[in-house]
C-alpha cells in the first residue's frame, strides 16, 4: 500500500489530517450551532451553510490562480493555514446567547467562516496540485491512484476522530454547569423566550419534561425562563470552546508542514520549471483542449455528487437529530459525555479508513486478473452507490411523521417513531463506498489529465465544481421542512441516478481522452 511511494506523500498526507481535524470539528456542529445560537431555522441557517461550504470551494480556483501566477505553493499553502486559523479563532470567541445584537453576532460569525473559506482556497487545491506533482516527477505514474487514495484516507483520519472532540468538549462544559444534552432543547429555548413566555401547547409540555430531565441536580425548574437563558448560554460556549479545538490542530498542521516543507517538489525551482515547460510543448493546442472539455464533463457530473453527499453536515444531521434514538448511544470516553447528532459525522470519515485498503486491494485484484475498471467507470458506479444510500435512506423514511407533524407531537409520541442510530450506520457505509469510488480518484484524473501548466487552476475547478453542488445545499433543508421525509431522500435517489447515467454514457470518450 505505501510500497514506492513519491517522497514527500506522508508529509503531505499529515498536513492535511491535522487540517482536516479541525475543519471536521467545525464541520460536525455548524448547522447545529448556527441554530442553536441564533435561534435561526433549518432552512435560514442551511442557506448560511450552503453558502460557507460553497465559497471553501470556489476560493479554492482563486487559490489555485494565485499559486500558477506565483509559483509560490508552498507559500500560499503555509498562509492557508494562519488564515485558518484565524477564521476559526474568531468563532470560538465565546459571546452570549441569546444574542443581544443578531445582526452583528451572526455578522461576526459569518465573517469567521468566510475567512476560514479563504484560508481553505489558499491551502486545500493546492496541496493536491503539490501531490499530483510528486507523481509527474517520480516516474510513479501507475501509482497515482493508490497514492491519492493513501492522501485521502488521511484526511479521514482527522474526520474520525474530530466529532468525538466537538461533542466531548460541548457536553463536559454543560455537565460542568449542571446540564445534560438533549437536542431538542436549544429551539424550543429559542421559542419560549421569542414568544414572551406565551407559548402552549405541546411545545410547552415538551419543553418543561426536557427541561427537568436535563437538569442534573434532580430539582423541578421553577422558572422556564432562567432554565432557557442558562441552557442556551451554557449549550453555545460549549460548542464555541469546540472551535478552539480546530485553532490548535491548525498549529499542529502548520508545524508538520514547516518541518516537512523540504520534500515537497517546487515549481519556482528551475528543474520543474524546465520539466513543466518540456511537457507543455509535446502537448498539441488540440489535445488540451479535449483534455479540457474532460475535465469539465466530469465537473459537471460530480456537482450532483456533492449535493448530495454534503447534506451530512445539513439534513442528515437535522434527521439525525430530530428521527434518531440518540439514548442507545450515550457513552463516556476518557470522562466525556458523547451523546449528540454530531457523533455520526465520524461514522465516515470512520469507513473511509476501513474501506480504503480494501477498495484499493479489490482495485488490483481486477487489475492483476485484466479487468481493470477506469477511473470515469469508477466514478459512474460510484454514483450508482450514492443513490443507493439515499434509496436505503428513503425505505427507513416511509413511516415517519413530516417535519411538521413531529412539531405537534408529545415527548412520548416523539420517542416512539425515533428509527435505530443502524440507519444511520448502513447510509453512511454506502455513501463511503461511494465516496471513495469518486473522490480521491476524481483528484487522480485531474491530476493526470490536467495540462501541466494548468494544474493548480484545474484542481481549483475540481473544488468549484463542488462549490456549485455546494451551493445548492440549502435545497435538502428546504425539502426536510416542507415534504414528507420520504420524498426528501428520493429526490437525492434521483439526482444520483441520472448523473450515473450521464456519466456511464460518457465513459469511452473519457477513456480515449485519459490515454
Amino acid at each position: 500500500m505505501f510500497k514506492n511511494q513519491p517522497k514527500g506523500l506522508i508529509a503531505a498526507a499529515l498536513t492535511n489530517m491535522g487540517e482536516r481535524f479541525g475543519f471536521y470539528i467545525m464541520m460536525a456542529i455548524l448547522t447545529l450551532f448556527i441554530s442553536a445560537k441564533f435561534g435561526l431555522d433549518e432552512i435560514t441557517a442551511g442557506y448560511i451553510y450552503s453558502g460557507f461550504y460553497a465559497s471553501i470551494y470556489l476560493l479554492a480556483l482563486v487559490g489555485g490562480l494565485i499559486a500558477d501566477r506565483t509559483k509560490k505553493y508552498k507559500a500560499t499553502i503555509m498562509w492557508g493555514l494562519v488564515v485558518m486559523a484565524v477564521g476559526y479563532f474568531l468563532i470560538a470567541i465565546p459571546t452570549p446567547t441569546p444574542v443581544p445584537s443578531l445582526t452583528l453576532y451572526l455578522g461576526l460569525t459569518c465573517l469567521g467562516l468566510l475567512v476560514i473559506a479563504f484560508g481553505n482556497g489558499l491551502f486545500k487545491g493546492n496541496l493536491q496540485a503539490l501531490v499530483g506533482q510528486m507523481y509527474d516527477r517520480s516516474g510513479l505514474e501507475e501509482k497515482r491512484e493508490s497514492g491519492f487514495q493513501i492522501f485521502y484516507m488521511f484526511i479521514n483520519i482527522g474526520g474520525f476522530f474530530a466529532p468525538f472532540i466537538a461533542i466531548g468538549v460541548r457536553n463536559w462544559w454543560l455537565a460542568r454547569h449542571g446540564f445534560d444534552y438533549n437536542g431538542n432543547l436549544p429551539a424550543l429555548c429559542h421559542e419560549y423566550l421569542g414568544s414572551g413566555g406565551e407559548m402552549a401547547g405541546a411545545g410547552l409540555s415538551n419543553l418543561t419534561e426536557w427541561a427537568n430531565a436535563a437538569t442534573l441536580s434532580g430539582s423541578p425548574v421553577t422558572d422556564l425562563g432562567a432554565f432557557c437563558n442558562d441552557y442556551l448560554n451554557v449549550f453555545n460556549h460549549g460548542f464555541q470552546y469546540a472551535f478552539l479545538a480546530a485553532v490548535v490542530m491548525m498549529a499542529v498542521s502548520l508545524a508538520i508542514y514547516l518541518l516537512n516543507r523540504g520534500k515537497f517538489a517546487d515549481p519556482a525551482s528551475s528543474k520543474d520549471k524546465s520539466t513543466a515547460t518540456a511537457a507543455e510543448i509535446k502537448m498539441s493546442a488540440d489535445e488540451i483542449r479535449q483534455r479540457l472539455y474532460a475535465l469539465f464533463a466530469v465537473f459537471g457530473i460530480v456537482i450532483f455528487f456533492w449535493l448530495s453527499f454534503h447534506q451530512n453536515g445539513y439534513s442528515l444531521s437535522y434527521f439525525a437529530r430530530d428521527y434518531v434514538n440518540l439514548d442507545v448511544i450515550d457513552f463516556t470516553i476518557f470522562g466525556f459525555s458523547i451523546k449528540g447528532a454530531e457523533i455520526f459525522q465520524a461514522v465516515n470519515p470512520f469507513f473511509v479508513v476501513v474501506l480504503t485498503p480494501i477498495i484499493m486491494w479489490f482495485f488490483g485484484w481486477l487489475k492483476g486478473r485484466g479487468k481493470n475498471i477506469s477511473t470515469p467507470m469508477k466514478i459512474g458506479i460510484g454514483m450508482g452507490i450514492a443513490a443507493a444510500a439515499y434509496l436505503l435512506l428513503m425505505l427507513f423514511s416511509l413511516a415517519l411523521p413530516s417535519k411538521a407533524e413531529l412539531g405537534g407531537m408529545t415527548a412520548g409520541e416523539v420517542q416512539s417513531v425515533l428509527v435505530t442510530p443502524w440507519v444511520m450506520i448502513g447510509l453512511y457505509f454506502i455513501l463511503t463506498v461511494a465516496e471513495l469510488f469518486i473522490s480521491p480518484l476524481g483528484l487522480a484524473f485531474v491530476s493526470k489529465v490536467a495540462p501541466p501548466h494548468m494544474q493548480g487552476r484545474m484542481q481549483g475547478f475540481w473544488l468549484a465544481a463542488t462549490a456549485v453542488g455546494n451551493a445548492l445545499l440549502f435545497v435538502g433543508g428546504i425539502l426536510y421542512t416542507h415534504v414528507p421525509i420520504w420524498a426528501t431522500w428520493l429526490v437525492f435517489v434521483a439526482a444520483c441516478s441520472a448523473s450515473m447515467i450521464v456519466m456511464l454514457s460518457m465513459v469511452r470518450w473519457l477513456e480515449r481522452v485519459t490515454k
